[in-house]
């Protein structure tokens, strides 16, 4: 495992933010939601790719508050571009489990 220094942790912008839209996303190589994401006023709202159709119904996910990277630039993931990074861990089996805080928090909230 390689060392960071503080500085580059801080860096990273990990964000809170409340699932408000998720569709199927069939041109996805990998089975994938396409979701948007409220990170409070400051950011707005932002839209994703993501992997985790093996553990989450769309209906699941509505509503939902989640831990997104929100400082990387846009990727193009097929017909869209991604604007944040959903985060998660990764099962044995390779499935995704969602980062989520454990409680509430205002939308936008930095993890620090």
């Amino acid at each position: 495992m390689e060392e960071i220094a503080w500085e580059d942790f801080t860096r990273v912008e990990l964000r809170v933010g409340t699932i408000v839209e998720v569709e199927d996303f069939p041109e996805a190589r990998v089975p994938a939601y396409r979701v948007k994401a409220d990170f409070g006023p400051e950011i707005g709202v932002r839209k994703s790719s993501a992997q985790v159709t093996d553990l989450y119904d769309k209906e699941v996910l509505l509503g939902r508050q989640i831990v997104g990277v929100v400082n990387f630039p846009p990727k193009q993931i097929g017909p869209m571009r991604s604007e944040f990074l959903l985060t998660g861990f990764y099962r044995e089996d390779r499935s995704v489990v969602l980062a989520v805080p454990e409680r509430a928090v205002p939308n936008g909230a930095k993890l620090g």
